[in-house]
């Protein structure tokens, strides 16, 4: 019996996905567990594996935003009748093709006979179906996921367009009829010179909206400065150790560790603000924030604090290269801990980061420079790596997160204690 493929919930409060690209064609044979196409969620691109094995009998949906549940495919034996999906995806998109040109659609079948009773019908419906295709759905223009994508391609707006489709909707011919528009006056070509407009990737939106709540937090900042001579002899040291084929550990992967460590000692940071709640959790699982092209994400390594400097690098390596990639997991991305943010890479002395909520604390750290410092009463020169504590002041008090940086700082300084 054919199975309905259908398009899972990822995540807690996922309502909704893109399909970006289908990895197999209608009559491949597909294995459970192989990636069988590509979603987008609010926070994160994805392969999505196949439940079943069998054939992709049919891609009810080619691409395009489906709703939770939806059903996007079918998979069943090679030659097994394919059960009638919901015209909301493709299928209505294949009749539609099929029509516009021409060709008699089954799902349309009765209404044309009706429409052959009489003229009077035709007429009412000819006067219907030039009516705007402005008719949204929520705010959301009314057209074919085919009549989409030309649109996109072309560079066509679809809210200028009518419709000749049932209710209203867009089909393919209308928007093959637009042809390619100019662009509007309130929105210019970009050009030497001038504004250039671009619109936000599901990925920024997550960050704005995470950043916008962030920002309503009432939070504060601690910084303090670790003499990073030790763990400088400790990182050659590791990197020594990992060869050439191994991870390189990084000084990410040693304050990972600190913050891993002094985290087991000052529970009350590692913790999540929940309204009217504080959520204290007794694993380690840090968050390391990733650039990629379209913005920044936070994968998450869990339980660090059972994991070896080596393991931590190992994961580390593995999270980023998957992040810039292209190739996270939703899973990859939830319920984190704690978070580091590192642009010492960069050369920057000190910033502050903003919360990554619910978390009630994330760490902004900076390059480790040569600095001068006091010594036994003497000015000496030190490796010097500044750090900034920024805190959610409703799940932490000020001396609660000064004495978890002054442990962090104490791992950093001898590096022998966290081990």
């Amino acid at each position: 019996m054919a199975d309905e493929v259908k398009l899972p919930r990822l995540g807690q409060g996922m309502e909704a996905g893109t399909i970006v690209k289908w990895l197999k064609s209608e009559g491949d044979r597909v294995e459970k567990g192989e990636p069988l196409y590509e979603l987008d969620t609010d926070k994160v691109t994805q392969e999505v594996e196949a439940e079943a094995s069998g054939v992709l009998l049919k891609i009810a949906v080619a691409e395009g935003e489906v709703p939770v549940g939806q059903t996007i495919a079918v998979i069943g034996e090679e030659g097994e009748a394919v059960p009638e999906v919901d015209g909301t995806g493709a299928a209505r998109e294949v009749e539609e093709r099929a029509e516009e040109e021409g060709s008699p659609g089954t799902a349309r079948e009765p209404e044309r006979e009706r429409g052959r009773e009489t003229s009077v019908e035709a007429d009412k419906r000819e006067t219907e179906i030039r009516q705007p295709a402005a008719q949204s759905d929520g705010g959301r223009v009314k057209a074919s996921p085919l009549a989409r994508r030309i649109a996109r391609e072309r560079g066509i707006d679809l809210a200028a367009l009518s419709g000749t489709g049932p209710e209203g909707r867009i089909v393919a011919e209308d928007v093959e009829r637009a042809g390619p528009q100019p662009p509007s006056p309130a929105a210019p070509a970009p050009a030497a010179g001038e504004i250039e407009v671009e619109q936000l990737s599901s990925v920024r939106r997550t960050i704005a909206r995470r950043l916008t709540e962030a920002w309503q937090a009432p939070a504060f900042q601690i910084a303090m400065s670790a003499d990073m001579t030790r763990s400088k002899d400790l990182h050659a040291r590791l990197v020594e150790l990992a060869g050439e084929d191994g991870p390189r550990p990084t000084f990410t992967d040693i304050l990972a560790k600190a913050c891993a460590a002094a985290l087991m000692r000052h529970r009350a940071v590692n913790a999540r603000f929940g309204g009217d709640s504080i959520e204290r959790y007794p694993s380690a699982d840090i968050g390391l924030a990733v650039a990629i092209p379209d913005g920044l994400v936070v994968p998450v390594i869990r339980g660090s604090e059972r994991l070896t400097i080596a393991d931590l690098a190992a994961a580390r390596a593995d999270l980023v290269g998957r992040a810039r990639g292209g190739k996270l997991r939703q899973e990859d991305l939830e319920g984190g801990t704690f978070t580091i943010s590192n642009l010492g890479m960069y050369g920057v002395e000190q910033f502050v980061a903003v919360l990554n909520p619910p978390q009630a604390a994330i760490l902004a750290v900076g390059a480790v420079e040569e600095r001068p410092a006091a010594s036994e009463g003497e000015l000496v020169v030190r490796p010097l790596m500044t750090m900034t504590l920024t805190c959610d002041h409703r799940a932490l008090d000020g001396a609660t997160a000064s004495e978890f940086l002054r442990t962090v700082k104490s791992f950093l300084e001898e590096p022998g204690l966290m081990l």
